[in-house]
């Protein structure tokens, strides 16, 4: 009886040989695993929450710094010359957002991050060795350390969630970005009450080792799902390219009008406060109008989100969207501090969701898996 001669589909010259070179690694959710739920998905949530607080929750107070540099700190220098610290500090937790995204792709987010936990707490603790009227110290120190420091952290620790949640992204991207509007009430009240206590240089260090650790725990909790490309079906699919994104028109459109938006969506952020003395209100109680407008902001990022993951994201958008420029041109007819607070309650919140939504917006216009970082992060770099 002549031997029984390989089957095709068996046969060991067909089997591909193993590569001969390290496989590539990109980050992106490994295949089969479970979404929405799990010890490592909540403790990544956790862990972007802790980010949020410490990134763009300490940029939500600079209206605490504005007022103070203003009437003391740097006041030889104009008012408009210092709201270029927190709008550079603001700019540059974005503009990186394309070398930021490529190596989130590559697979170096713990890398990334951990970057910029040393990065911002090393330009904190330099922001308080400036020396009064000098501007030129607290602006590269705040302005363009602590902003390339937030670029490390805050666009990183959105994407990361995309990893873990899927029909719950939209309600897990509002929790997350509620750390910032929370950082946004802390920070003004522990800033404003250590600076009655303690000198500046001390507040800022106090402020920083605080930081630390919140941010040395988020880079323990926060998981990447990371697997060779081959192994999870993305082996043969192009590398992203900057070119193919920007030709899908409804995420040029997009990111063109997130970028009108937020050329004056902060603007209430940075200068309520200010705007609230100049109607008369006294400065205990001006100080909590950043307050309110951070804790409308916290709401804002948790119940738009919540039924986005229902109605849509584009849909609850167009909403809070609408509602917000509505209010940015009711501020010129306030009058007086309860007209103020009734502002920043309602402002926050419509302004928070749109926080909030704008990353699951874009997350959602991804073409492939292996384009989630590269179109989050180009596209927040565009804002």
């Amino acid at each position: 009886m002549p031997p029984l001669a390989p089957h095709p589909e068996t046969s060991r010259e067909e089997v591909p040989p193993l590569p001969a070179t390290e496989p590539e690694i990109v980050s992106v959710p490994e295949a089969g695993q479970r979404y929405d739920g799990g010890k490592d998905a909540w403790a990544t949530l956790i862990g972007a929450w802790l980010v949020q607080f410490c990134t763009y929750g300490y940029v939500s107070a600079f209206g605490i710094y504005q007022d103070y540099y203003t009437k003391d700190f740097l006041s030889l220098h104009s008012p408009s010359a210092i709201s270029w610290i927190g709008s550079v500090q603001l700019f540059l937790q974005y503009a990186p957002g394309l070398l930021v995204g490529h190596a989130f792709d590559a697979g170096y987010f713990h890398h990334v991050v951990a970057l910029g936990t040393f990065l911002q707490i090393f330009s904190m603790f330099m922001l308080s060795l400036a020396h009064r009227n000098q501007y030129y110290q607290v602006f590269l120190a705040q302005g363009v350390g602590m902003g390339f420091g937030q670029s490390m952290l805050f666009i990183p620790s959105l994407t990361i969630i995309g990893h873990h949640f899927k029909a719950r992204r939209a309600l897990a991207t509002g929790i997350a970005v509620s750390g910032a509007s929370v950082g946004g009430v802390v920070w003004p009240i522990l800033i404003h009450r250590l600076r009655l206590e303690t000198s500046f240089a001390n507040m800022i260090r106090l402020t920083g080792a605080l930081s630390f650790v919140m941010l040395l725990v988020s880079n323990i909790l926060m998981k990447t799902r990371t697997q060779p490309a081959r192994l999870i079906g993305l082996g043969n699919l192009p590398k992203p390219k900057i070119g193919v994104v920007f030709s899908d028109a409804a995420y040029v459109v997009s990111v063109i009008s997130a970028f009108c938006i937020n050329l004056g969506i902060f603007f209430p952020y940075f200068y309520l406060q200010l705007f609230a003395t100049n109607l008369g209100v006294d400065e205990a109680r001006a100080f909590y109008c950043i307050t309110v407008l951070n804790g409308g902001s916290a709401l804002g990022r948790l119940l738009p989100s919540f039924l986005a993951d229902r109605a849509g994201a584009y849909n609850m958008l167009l909403v809070s969207l609408s509602i917000t420029c509505g209010l940015a041109f009711a501020m010129f007819g306030l009058k007086d501090f309860s007209g103020v607070i009734a502002f920043a309650m309602c402002y926050g919140f419509w302004s928070g969701a749109y926080v909030s939504l704008i990353p699951c917006l874009l997350a959602q216009l991804s073409i492939s898996p292996r384009e989630q970082g590269l179109v989050d992060h180009r596209g927040t770099e565009v804002l």
